[in-house]
């Protein structure tokens, strides 16, 4: 069934874990008739977490589809995980989404994990509104969390309504409702109905003040977005809502400010109206810019074209998830033009030919429903292609267009995995390529030293999900070593390099010479970039490819201590080529000696990966932690006080954090809680190298 651009809502929930994703989620789908039953996070019943892992640990692991209606607007959602080692699952959700609703605990306000996912929904131009839960928890705090969203995160929350008490209902104070600032009333859910109903009624007199001058702030800040309103204000005369309304869904789409709701999904409060601004403020397809891309080859390769999101242009979406099953992969897309139909060929840009679409699915969670077209501005499941895999464009091959990829974050910890019987080594290594396709922080590599196979992932959590998933989903038998940090090297300043390659052969002599000049980088994620300075009569174009190719192989193979270069620029600035020596096995040789001279020669330092950490901890166990936190070779960056809870924020080597979890707990009596993600890799200390050499 076709659905109207104009009425089709992309969005994602994102947070902090523990925020309540997942919870609005399920009350979102319960309200909507999406679902007939409210699932429960701590009984393992919610729709979007469907993987048993998910059910078990009571966290989000898989982003997960699912649509529902609210009156006459189809909304997709994607509810993302919170924790940083499944952060891949943020970043490839935001990359195709329109908008997002960003979920804030009253009680812990803004996270480690809270600037991590807001910092990658600014990167993409993600329009989006807040929406601060918890308000029924002892310590919630709405004035705080907004503060926090103004000074930690830089940006122009608007709150749209205020809450009525806060903490806990049986308190005199308690949270009750809540009241919303553009028609000045005041709600209430009644809980014997789960939610469903709630009664709009008028502000009582205590909170009448407080309403109106919360009111005049709203509206101080819209007017600089709509001058209806802005004279409206000026004349001190009434302003009707349907221009609040024009006036937030204005700015919310220029990205100007983001609109603020409250309330507790828990106990069923506040969830109604995030529906409601869902519809009038975040954007339609048809509301973003058109998608950029670049024509992949022909006379026109690399010129920059649009596609709007209209049924009338050439096909073409991109593919954001690859999901693993046992009878065949299923591909996530997002079909930013045209009409996808079922049984065509589309063409992959990246892998220069034409991959099968034969079935379409429309997604609900881990249920489907098969459909014959899906159209622009909408997000589909593909059952089909062969050799797909994320970041990868699907489009017409008469209008061929490659759509900017997804872009993830190294890993930061490995280790080595062999199966228990030699007869599981070709099922071990068939399982690992599955799973490596569908998740793109998963990398897998043979150590050619040891034979063995090692898998790299974004934390202890997410190789401990991976290893399970192989015991349960692939029934596959295999060892576990003891996981370690994924250490990458740097030259430090710059080098060049002088090899004359000569040999005699029975066939002949053969030689070839070349000239190479090394140097770091300034900036550490531009991995290895290979260049010349040479004139085009030096040698054949064909044999300057061979050698480009070869610098870069043996620059990829790692350095001294075998481990990922990062940083490093190499330039060849001259060659000595001599026609009928110099052949290609010349070359391929001349670049390895060439590369082993920059490798040994040159100062290379190893580099270690340094975590941001956030720990938070009653006052009466900040001693013990810091103390702690300072044999871990940690410093402290921040420190902050959210109620009677201390919050530090660190920089800490990963590889002095394996098994702080226990540790935490122990020095805290089980009451500290912490987060973790990827902060920079830095020059490692000597005894690091020393344990290497």
């Amino acid at each position: 069934m076709a659905r109207s651009i104009e009425t089709i809502r992309n969005i994602g929930i994102i947070a902090h874990i523990d925020a309540g994703k997942t919870t609005t989620t399920e009350r979102i789908l319960y309200y909507a008739g999406a679902s007939h039953r409210m699932g429960n996070v701590d009984d393992g019943t919610t729709q979007t977490d469907f993987d048993p892992e998910e059910a078990q640990r009571g966290i989000t692991i898989y982003s997960a589809a699912v649509t529902c209606q609210w009156k006459g607007t189809t909304i997709n959602i994607i509810d993302t995980p919170g924790h940083v080692d499944f952060t891949a699952e943020v970043e490839r959700s935001l990359r195709v989404l329109d908008g997002a609703v960003v979920i804030f605990s009253a009680v812990e306000g803004v996270e480690a994990q809270s600037e991590t996912v807001w910092r990658q929904a600014n990167r993409y131009r993600v329009p989006r509104m807040c929406f601060i839960n918890k308000m029924d928890r002892i310590g919630a705090g709405f004035d705080r969390v907004l503060n926090q969203i103004r000074d930690r995160l830089k940006a122009r929350p608007v709150p749209l309504q205020i809450p009525i008490g806060s903490g806990p209902s049986t308190n005199v104070d308690g949270f009750r409702g809540v009241i919303d600032l553009i028609t000045m009333q005041a709600l209430y859910w009644d809980p014997a109905t789960r939610g469903e109903r709630f009664d709009a009624v008028d502000i009582p007199e205590q909170y009448r003040d407080d309403a109106e001058l919360w009111r005049g702030e709203m509206l101080d800040a819209l007017s600089l977005y709509d001058e209806e309103l802005m004279v409206a204000c000026i004349e001190s005369a009434p302003v009707p809502a349907g221009i609040v309304y024009r006036a937030v869904r204005r700015a919310t789409l220029a990205g100007e400010i983001q609109a603020v709701l409250c309330g507790a999904s828990l106990d069923y409060i506040g969830v109604q109206p995030v529906l409601d601004a869902i519809m009038e403020y975040l954007p339609s397809p048809v509301d973003r810019p058109p998608v950029e891309g670049t024509v992949p080859s022909g006379k026109q390769e690399g010129t920059l074209v649009q596609r709007g999101a209209s049924a009338k242009e050439p096909v073409c979406a991109l593919i954001f998830k690859v999901q693993a099953e046992q009878h065949g992969d299923l591909y996530f897309a997002r079909v930013y033009s045209g009409v996808l139909t079922g049984n065509s060929k589309l063409l992959n840009p990246r892998l220069g030919k034409k991959e099968m679409v034969t079935q379409l699915w429309h997604i609900q969670s881990d249920s489907r429903e098969k459909v014959e077209t899906v159209e622009a501005g909408d997000i589909c499941g593909i059952v089909g292609p062969r050799d797909s895999a994320t970041g990868d464009t699907l489009c017409d091959p008469q209008s061929p267009v490659a759509l900017e990829s997804i872009t993830f974050p190294e890993t930061v910890i490995s280790m080595a995995i062999e199966p228990e019987s030699s007869s599981d080594r070709k099922k071990l290594e068939d399982t690992l390529r599955r799973l490596e396709k569908q998740d793109p922080t998963f990398r897998v590599k043979a150590n050619s030293e040891t034979g063995q196979t090692i898998i790299g992932g974004m934390g202890e959590l997410h190789l401990e999900i991976i290893r399970n998933r192989m015991q349960r989903d692939f029934n596959l038998k295999v060892r576990f070593h003891k996981p370690r940090v994924s250490y990458r090297e740097k030259l430090l300043g710059q080098i060049q390099v002088d090899e004359q390659f000569a040999r005699q052969l029975p066939s002949g002599a053969i030689g070839f010479g070349l000239t190479l000049t090394a140097r770091e980088l300034p900036d550490l994620g531009a991995g290895i970039v290979v260049d010349h300075t040479i004139s085009p009569d030096a040698m054949p174009k064909q044999m300057l490819q061979i050698l480009l190719e070869s610098v870069q192989k043996e620059a990829e193979a790692g350095g001294v201590y075998g481990h990922p270069i990062m940083a490093l620029g190499l330039t060849i600035t001259g060659v000595s080529y001599r026609e009928g020596e110099s052949s290609e096995v010349a070359i391929r040789m001349a670049a390895a000696e060439a590369f082993r001279k920059v490798r040994t020669e040159g100062r290379m330092a190893i580099l270690e990966p340094v975590m941001l950490l956030e720990v938070t901890t009653p006052e009466d166990f900040l001693g013990n932690i810091q103390s702690d936190l300072n044999s871990r070779r940690a410093i402290i960056v921040n420190s902050d006080r959210r109620g009677d809870l201390c919050v530090l924020q660190c920089e800490v080597p990963l590889v002095e954090m394996f098994g702080y979890s226990n540790q935490v707990r122990s020095v805290s009596q089980g009451r500290a809680s912490y987060s973790m993600e990827p902060c920079r890799y830095e020059i490692a200390p000597p005894s690091v190298a020393e344990r290497m050499s």
